[in-house]
């Protein structure tokens, strides 16, 4: 009898050429599909349905997905029996069996990101895939929290997706964003209903132009309404980037 799983998995992003299954590339997806096949003694390929795609060098510490199994494999051990098999760069924190309809990425309610910005003078070369160096420099946090205002609520999104998406609607709701430190470390967090093709990198390049002086924080109601890409700050490195949290409904 079929079950369908849904998984809760955590992945360092630095070696993977992004989630989704690329030709002749390393990908999360990939890896995870080959042990649920060896697992399965299937001669297709056991698919993998994730919440969405990460690019390359971007992390996830919640990340979601879906498949279905024909094993018996307890819950309790199902886990155990992919990590054992996983590379180490990727691990199956929590495995529940869903209704067959659960859909990992049509049913996201919401989810949450976290940037991450090392203002170390010299950043710890033990950090250097997992947060953005501004080799020193001290964003005014102030300025970025009174940027961020403008962007909370439900906007054409259109500036702050990268130019080649294919998606149509680009409207979506930011309910939070956030900034704290963490040492030498600036975290922000932001949550929403959906995100665009890299919209929170663009967002984190724009509000930290803001908080080094290169740009004002009024700005950000008129790059909103430009729907022009070209308006808003560079698109921020990847490996500063995880996937923290994806929201389903009770």
């Amino acid at each position: 009898m079929k079950r369908r799983m849904r998984a809760t998995i955590a992945y360092d992003g630095t070696l993977f050429s992004g989630y989704q299954v690329q030709p002749n590339q390393r990908t999360v997806q990939e890896e995870i599909e080959k042990v649920l096949t060896i697992m399965h003694k299937s001669d297709e390929i056991v698919h993998v349905t994730a919440s969405g795609r990460t690019d390359a060098r971007v992390h996830a510490t919640g990340q979601v997905l879906h498949f279905d199994t024909t094993l018996s494999i307890p819950l309790d051990r199902y886990a155990h029996a992919l990590n054992v098999q996983l590379p180490r760069d990727i691990r199956v924190l929590k495995i529940e069996e869903v209704a067959p309809d659960f859909h990992a990425r049509y049913s996201v309610h919401g989810k949450q990101y976290r940037y991450i910005w090392s203002c170390e003078k010299v950043q710890n070369p033990f950090r250097r895939f997992y947060a953005t160096p501004t080799n020193g420099v001290l964003p005014n946090v102030e300025a970025m929290k009174e940027a961020a205002q403008y962007i909370l609520g439900t906007h054409d999104f259109s500036c702050f997706c990268a130019a080649n998406t294919s998606v149509v609607d680009k409207v979506r709701t930011v309910s939070a964003i956030e900034f704290e430190w963490h040492g030498e470390e600036l975290h922000m967090t932001i949550a929403g209903n959906g995100f665009l093709y890299n919209m929170v990198r663009i967002i984190a390049g724009t509000l930290w132009e803001v908080g080094i002086g290169k740009r004002n924080s009024a700005q950000l109601e008129e790059i909103i309404a430009s729907m022009d890409r070209s308006k808003a700050g560079k698109t921020a490195s990847a490996q500063g980037l995880y996937l923290e949290k994806v929201d389903y409904p009770e």
